[in-house]
């Protein structure tokens, strides 16, 4: 015969469901948060070829010079043609540099293309600031609409000190532009939602 099993404590059930219930809520807000905490923290140390964000450059130069190169790409059917000015260019950390892409819509359509971006090594990141910039902004252009589009950026002069980047003589800044999720809308579609029924 089984020995008598010994009653429930209801309290003891609840205190585990709840404590349960607030992992599960916790791990919930963690996930949630994981992007822009992420994003935050690239944004903030350069990790991952992040760049920098910054107001005005420093006041004081290096004496290293590097190269930049810029690559420019485009995703998915946008139907862009996107190409940087000049290939690359040459600079001493501390000098601010304005360099122009030029952005082209190949097809019959308005579209809205949204750009992200990254430089490598990616370890430069941390150093390489943009003072103005067309990256994460939604881009409208029009059927054979083409357009200029300025990036303003300098290297950070503590580069130098960095004793892991010794040997870095070049940089690439590359961008890459996508769809924007806020595509313009079909004629038919709008003239749906006036009330207006195509014939």
């Amino acid at each position: 015969m089984s020995a008598a099993l010994p009653p429930r404590n209801k309290a003891s059930d609840l205190r585990v469901a709840a404590f349960a219930g607030s992992i599960a809520l916790t791990m919930l807000g963690a996930a949630f948060a994981a992007v822009p905490l992420y994003d935050w923290f690239c944004r903030t140390t350069g990790y991952g070829g992040t760049t920098m964000v910054a107001k005005e450059a420093p006041s004081r130069t290096g004496k290293r010079e590097i190269t930049v190169r810029f690559d420019a790409n485009v995703t998915g059917n946008l139907g862009w043609k996107f190409t940087p000015e000049v290939s690359s260019i040459k600079l001493i950390p501390g000098e601010v540099k304005t360099v122009y892409y030029r952005l082209t819509n190949t097809t019959d359509r308005e579209t809205v293309g949204i750009a992200s971006y990254g430089v490598t090594p990616e370890r430069t990141g941390g150093f390489f600031s943009k003072i103005a910039c067309f990256c994460f902004t939604d881009q409208v252009l029009k059927p054979g609409e083409s357009r200029e589009e300025a990036v303003v950026f300098f290297i950070d002069p503590d580069l130098e000190k960095d004793s892991d980047l010794k040997h870095i003589n070049t940089i690439t800044l590359s961008y890459t532009f996508f769809p924007s999720k806020t595509q313009p809308k079909p004629i038919a579609a709008l003239a749906t939602e006036s009330g207006v029924v195509a014939q």
